[in-house]
C-alpha cells in the first residue's frame, strides 16, 4: 500500500492510568518489543522510565535521550506537548508512533483535546488507552471516582494486573458495562500485542544498533510472548469490487464495541475515480485521506480490522454487502464521507468531528461534576 502526496500520519496514542495501574510497564513492554518501529514516548516524570544503560545511545538535549532501538523518549510538562509533537513529528526523526504517557493524576481528555487541535499535518490521533489495576480496581474507583468518566472516554481499556485478582472476570465484566464501546483487553505485566496500537515495522528492517527487541529476545518467557496474541482479533478484507460510499459509512457509524481499530484504503469506484481514500479509524475516531491512484495495481479495498472480541466473519459479510458496481454515482453520495476529509470544502455538516469529539469530552466531563462543589478541572 503505497503512498502518493498524503504526508505519513504518525498516530499519537495517549496512554492513561491513576497510579499504580501498569501504564509505564507497559510503555516499557512496547519499547521492548516494537519490532522495527520507532516510538516516540512522551512521560512526565523521567525517572519512572527503567532505561537499561546499555540501550541510551545518548542524550538529545536536556529532556531527551535516544534508545538503543531508535526510540526517543522525552519528559515534558504540559505546556511544552506542542513543541514535542512537532519535534518528534520531524521526518527526521524517522518515529512511527508517539506514546504520551499521562501522570497518574492527569485529566486524559485535557491531553486527547491537545492531540486533535494539533494542526501539525504527520499527527493524527491514535486513540486514549485507560489502564486499570484489576486487583485494586474496587479501591481505586472508591478514591477516584472520575475513573468511570475516564472508562466511559476510552478508546481501548488494558485491565493489568489479572493474575494478581481474585475475582478478575467479575473485573472484567464491570470495565466493559462501564467502558462506551471500546476494546478491553486483560492483560498481566502490562503485555500487550503493540499491533493493536501501530503498524510495528518487521525487526529485521533495523541495522547497526543493538535493540531492545536483541536484549530480550532470549530472555522474555515464550509463554508470555505466545498470550499477547490472545488478546485480539484481527480482519483483513480485499475487494475488486468498488464500495458504497453511503453503506460504508452506514458500517462506519455502526461499528460495534471493541473493534478499536481500521485502517487500509477504499475504492470508491465511479464516485471518484482519481483517487482511493486512505482510511483511519482509532474507537470513534475517523479520518479519510484522498489520494491519487498509482499508474499502475489494480484497484482495490484493502482494509485490516483489529479488535477484542469482535465477531470477524459477521463483519466480513457486512463488508460485503458494502460492494456496489453500479457504473454511475449519486452525485451526493460522497457527503457522509468527505465530512472526515480533513480541509474537504464540500464538508456539509456543521462540525468537524475533532469538534464533534472534544464537545463529547466536554459533556462527560461537565455532567460528572453536576452534583459535585468541586470546579471542573481547568476552571
Amino acid at each position: 500500500m503505497g503512498n502518493s502526496n498524503t504526508p505519513q500520519q504518525i498516530p499519537v496514542v495517549v496512554l492513561a492510568g491513576f497510579l499504580g495501574s501498569g501504564k509505564t510497564t507497559l510503555l516499557n513492554h512496547l519499547l521492548h518489543r516494537s519490532g522495527g518501529s520507532r516510538i516516540g514516548a512522551i512521560v512526565n516524570d523521567f525517572g519512572a522510565i527503567e532505561i537499561d544503560a546499555m540501550a541510551v545511545a545518548g542524550a538529545l538535549g536536556d529532556s531527551t535521550v535516544s534508545l538503543g532501538n531508535g526510540c526517543l523518549c522525552c519528559a515534558v510538562d504540559a505546556s511544552e506537548l506542542d513543541l514535542y509533537l512537532d519535534r518528534l513529528a520531524d521526518p527526521g526523526t524517522g518515529i512511527d508512533v508517539i506514546v504520551i504517557e499521562a501522570s497518574g493524576l492527569a485529566e486524559p481528555q485535557e491531553l486527547v483535546r491537545m492531540v486533535l487541535a494539533s494542526e501539525h499535518p504527520r499527527v493524527v490521533y491514535g486513540g486514549l488507552v485507560e489502564v486499570v489495576d484489576a486487583a485494586e480496581f474496587d479501591d481505586t474507583r472508591a478514591r477516584h471516582p472520575e475513573l468511570d468518566r475516564h472508562l466511559a472516554l476510552a478508546d481501548l481499556v488494558v485491565v493489568n494486573k489479572l493474575d494478581r485478582a481474585e475475582d478478575g472476570e467479575r473485573v472484567l465484566g464491570l470495565v466493559r458495562t462501564l467502558a462506551d464501546r471500546a476494546a478491553v483487553v486483560p492483560a498481566t505485566y502490562g503485555r500487550i500485542d503493540p499491533e493493536f496500537l501501530f503498524d510495528c515495522r518487521p525487526g529485521e528492517e533495523r541495522i547497526g544498533q543493538l535493540s531492545f527487541d536483541d536484549l530480550h529476545e532470549h530472555t522474555e518467557d515464550d509463554a508470555h510472548a505466545g498470550h499477547l496474541h490472545s488478546g485480539y482479533d484481527s480482519l483483513p478484507f480485499t475487494s475488486g469490487v468498488p464500495m458504497d460510499p453511503r453503506a460504508l459509512m452506514r458500517f462506519l457509524d455502526g461499528r460495534p464495541e471493541g473493534l478499536y481499530r481500521i485502517k487500509g484504503y477504499v475504492d470508491f469506484g465511479p464516485y471518484d475515480t482519481r483517487n482511493r481514500y486512505a482510511v483511519h479509524a482509532v474507537g470513534r475516531f475517523l479520518r479519510f485521506y484522498p489520494e491519487p491512484w498509482g499508474a499502475d495495481g489494480a484497484r482495490l479495498t484493502q482494509l485490516v480490522l483489529i479488535g477484542s472480541g469482535i465477531d470477524t466473519e459477521a463483519l466480513g459479510k457486512e463488508l460485503q454487502a458494502c460492494e456496489n458496481d453500479a457504473p454511475h454515482a449519486d452525485e451526493h453520495g460522497m457527503w457522509g464521507v468527505l465530512r472526515y476529509v480533513q480541509g474537504s470544502e464540500e464538508e456539509p455538516g456543521p462540525e468537524s468531528y475533532e469538534a464533534t469529539y472534544a464537545a463529547t469530552y466536554a459533556a462527560a466531563y461537565a455532567a460528572a461534576y453536576e452534583t459535585s462543589n468541586e470546579p471542573p478541572y481547568g476552571a
